[in-house]
């Protein structure tokens, strides 16, 4: 039988009148389908089986040459739903009358005055995401005794929802299912661009708000907020690939270093011709719209960032972008930056990480997290007062008071990439929030010498990004310099009580940021809430606005991340003889000790100064790093430890070792001597990415202070002992041979072993010999200053 055209339209026209309410929808299509089925219109099977080929064909209209690759299994479901409903939808308005379509209708409202008739019992896992939400919102939304029957069903949801949309991490959803609500979920599908989950960073900070707006004390609770921010759905990555050809590309994590390194520059050139789909350009031109001529922070937000312990820290990058000029212009800039860090995916360092890791043959897709920048305008510079990391766990204490479960802060003045990034020529203030206003030296010269000198900021006129000295970005008129600054007078730090004729005394110690606000305690308090929420102790980013800097001072802090602490499983045993002989000892150290031991040491790896600042290019410390990398390689099942001058892992290869974690992954601790004469600072680097690097594979850092009079450091095992580097790597170069040396333990005392116990109760760190006869006792030793045959 066929149906006038105005029956059909009838039947379409109130489907759209529900169409708003997906339950009632699905149920009466639903109906539809067993009425089809039961008059035998259709057979079941050959109405699935005409979805599936309808839906096939849709997607090659769409141009979709990959399904596999272009489109996620979230969508396919999507466009099989609405092939399906479009079908029963024909088949029901060609084959029957209106009338029963009526009835079937009344039917259906008529049985909504039971709650379990409002339910399409459907498997979650595979329903469509509009019909979960509508069903999540009901249980949500029932009296008290209704919703605790349905909890279970709700419960099943929201883990679906948060594992398609958010993260498929299995802790994470364990943890996260007791926190968010169906709420929280609807905001972040609201802001989310494509399909795919959103990824670890954006999933760690949404956490650890969600946990503090419901565990904080009120007044706690009123100084944290969010970023606006907005998701780039992981499943924009493979669109992207596959719309550029770009799938050639997969397979780099298979191949030798050497391969990733030469292929890179190549990979991303590719990456930055890429073009996106339009309706992603039409989100994308809609979030610029919306934030208006504010800066922008581009953040990668990979499916495994920020995990259980795999932080991935500062392996993909973060782009500031100023977002100034003409709308064409800013989505140009925002595009060129989301396809920088889509390469980054491929980056060697990132590729070696995974292997170490163990999740090279975990799909990585990778999602985008776009937010507006914390700050105020400050002249032609835009940065917030304040930014930093901080630790709920002090891994390192300067002083026998700090506790070490009160927490940690590296804190400076404007963007917060001066508090993550090795920076040895710029130093943050160290915060233990335990005695916040607790300097790790009490010396004025000391605390002005390693004090924040420069600060990181985006200029509003030129439209960059900048690192300006601090005196050039903030002048006497600045609201909140009383609280960041003190002033140097006659050897003495003071307050700023009046307003200063000039910026030339000051010294950024932030010492009124942590005595007169509440920012210490309430960082404090936040994350002791976040680590035993966690059941992990944690680690975040933020930045600080001071408010009423001129009455009742008051701050609100923005959190930007969190993500698990990294760190190292601490030994409980561990003990330093009292009767240690002197000639026994390889070096100590008494300064910022970690808790461990590493036994039986059979190499040292070891980077003499001299050797090392007299490279005169840049092509050559480049050689002396693959040199590394590749001895690090060879003595992959060896312990060994690494001993160089300055920070190990600067971006200042004057002041340190510039090397990556894939050049030293396989050492078990890294020692950097500092002091005058090696051009070193005493400011350790824990806080940094490289850090959080050094924590996950157990690598323990410490510093030998040279200067200080209780530092013993044998010179004769160091340097009187052969080198063996050769006879595992060769290095033509002799200038890098003598910049790199590699100590075989047993070469200075036959059958011999080393080794390292570090006591950070006692402050005291000793790497020792033991077994076979001590050597004569005229062995040179440097104890407290540098001989000047080192200079």
């Amino acid at each position: 039988m066929t149906l006038p055209k105005t029956s059909i339209d009838n039947v379409l026209r109130i489907l759209l009148s529900l169409s708003q309410y997906p339950i009632l929808s699905s149920r009466i299509r639903h109906q539809m389908r067993k009425m089809l089925y039961s008059r035998g219109i259709v057979r079941k099977e050959a109405f699935e089986e005409e979805v599936k080929r309808k839906a096939i064909e849709s997607q090659a209209l769409e141009g979709i040459k990959d399904p596999m690759a272009e489109e996620s299994n979230e969508v396919w479901q999507i466009r099989i739903s609405r092939v399906k409903d479009s079908l029963t939808d024909f088949y029901f308005a060609y084959n029957l009358p209106y009338s029963e379509f009526e009835d079937l209708v009344k039917k259906v409202l008529a049985e909504r005055g039971t709650i379990d008739a409002d339910f399409v019992w459907v498997n979650p896992e595979l329903a469509p995401q509009d019909l979960l939400f509508e069903q999540a919102e009901m249980i949500e939304n029932m009296p008290d005794a209704d919703q605790q029957k349905y909890e279970a069903r709700l419960q099943a949801i929201i883990a679906v929802l948060i594992r398609t949309m958010i993260s498929d991490q299995l802790k994470y959803i364990k943890l996260a299912r007791q926190w968010f609500t169906v709420k929280d979920l609807r905001e972040i599908n609201r802001r989310k661009i494509g399909g795919g989950k959103i990824g670890g960073k954006a999933a760690g900070m949404l956490l650890a708000m969600r946990i503090l707006q419901k565990t904080a004390p009120p007044e706690i609770r009123g100084r944290f907020r969010l970023p606006n921010s907005y998701y780039l759905g992981s499943d924009v990555y493979y669109n992207f690939m596959a719309l550029n050809d770009l799938g050639g590309w997969n397979g780099q994590k298979y191949k030798t270093e050497e391969q990733m390194r030469a292929d890179y520059p190549l990979l991303r050139e590719d990456f930055h011709k890429g073009k996106f789909p339009p309706d992603v350009i039409d989100s994308l031109q809609g979030v610029l719209e919306e934030a208006g001529q504010r800066p922008l922070i581009v953040r990668s937000s990979s499916l495994l960032e920020d995990n259980f312990g795999t932080s991935f820290a500062g392996k993909y990058e973060s782009i500031f972008l100023p977002n100034q000029g003409p709308l064409e212009d800013r989505l140009s800039a925002l595009t060129d930056a989301i396809a920088h860090i889509y390469s980054s995916v491929m980056n060697p360092d990132v590729l070696i990480y995974r292997h170490t890791k163990e999740l090279a043959d975990y799909d990585e897709r990778i999602a985008i997290l776009i937010q507006i920048v914390e700050g105020e305008q400050v002249g032609q510079y835009y940065f917030p007062h304040a930014a930093g990391v901080a630790f709920s766990r002090n891994l390192y204490r300067w002083s026998p008071q700090i506790k070490q479960d009160e927490g940690f802060l590296r804190l400076v003045c404007g963007l917060g990439t001066r508090a993550v990034d090795m920076l040895a020529d710029d130093y943050p203030r160290l915060v233990a929030l335990s005695h916040p206003r607790l300097h790790s030296s009490s010396d004025v010269r000391t605390i002005k010498r390693y004090s924040q000198q420069n600060l990181d900021a985006i200029n509003i006129e030129t439209n960059t990004f900048v690192t300006i000295p601090v005196r050039e970005a903030i002048n006497a008129d600045y609201g909140p310099l009383r609280y960041i600054a003190q002033v140097e007078q006659d050897g003495y730090l003071a307050p700023i009580l009046s307003r200063l004729h000039s910026t030339e005394r000051l010294v950024l110690t932030f010492d009124g940021l942590l005595s007169r606000t509440p920012f210490p305690a309430s960082m404090r308090t936040a994350l002791k809430l976040l680590e035993t929420h966690y059941g992990s102790p944690v680690d975040t980013e933020f930045t600080v606005e001071i408010l009423n800097p001129d009455e009742q001072p008051d701050v609100r802090i923005t959190l930007l991340q969190c993500r698990p602490q990294s760190h190292i499983h601490e030994s409980t045993d561990v003990q330093i003889s009292a009767d240690l002989e002197a000639e026994n000892i390889i070096f100590s150290s008494e300064t910022m000790v970690p808790q461990g031991v590493v036994k039986d040491i059979e190499y040292v790896l070891f980077v003499p100064s001299e050797g090392y600042f007299s490279l005169e290019t840049q092509s050559e410390r480049t050689q002396l790093e693959r040199s590394i990398g590749k001895l690090n390689s060879a003595l992959k099942g060896r312990v060994f430890i690494a001993v160089g001058p300055g920070r190990w892992g600067t971006s200042t290869p004057d002041l340190g070792v510039h090397i990556s974690y894939s050049d030293i992954y396989n050492s078990r601790a890294l020692v950097e001597l500092a002091g005058e004469e090696v051009g070193a600072s005493p400011e350790p680097s824990f806080g940094t990415h490289f850090f959080q690097d050094l924590m996950e594979a157990s690598i323990y850092p410490l510093g030998v202070f040279l200067d200080e009079e209780a530092t013993i450091f044998k010179k004769d095992f160091f340097y009187g002992t052969r080198n063996r580097l050769n006879e595992f790597i060769t290095v033509e170069n002799p200038r890098v041979v003598a910049a790199l040396k590699l100590i075989a333990v047993g070469d200075y005392r036959p059958n011999a072993r080393m080794d390292l116990i570090m006591d950070a109760n006692k402050s005291r760190a000793v790497a020792f010999l033991h077994g076979e006869a001590a050597p004569p006792k005229n062995r040179e030793m440097i104890t407290g200053a540098i001989p000047s045959s080192l200079e």
